[in-house]
């Protein structure tokens, strides 16, 4: 499974593709497979994103897990104080506009 991720280009917040727009939470995150390099041209040029890329993922438990330890950081937040990551489906993140 290939996802995307970057950051929004107003906010500087960790955002993840979701098929049609940006989300805040990896859950939302979908497979792109070839498309990757299309989608992130695309979204690049528009001004939405910054430094979009490509990064490997399994499934796990229905929900993307990236395989590399960098992007699992950036998908849950801070390793050192629980309190302060981003919680799936967080009412305190509200419904961000990105």
């Amino acid at each position: 499974m290939k996802i995307l991720t970057g950051n929004d280009l107003k906010s500087g917040a960790v955002v993840w593709w979701d098929g049609s727009d940006w989300s805040l939470h990896i859950e939302d995150a979908v497979d792109v497979g070839d498309n990757a390099e299309s989608i992130m041209a695309r979204e690049e040029s528009a001004r939405r994103v910054n430094v979009p890329y490509a990064l490997a993922a399994t499934l796990t438990d229905g929900v993307p897990r990236p395989d590399h330890i960098k992007d699992r950081i950036r998908a849950l937040g801070p390793t050192v104080r629980p309190d302060l990551t981003l919680k799936p489906a967080d009412p305190e993140v509200g419904n961000w506009v990105i």
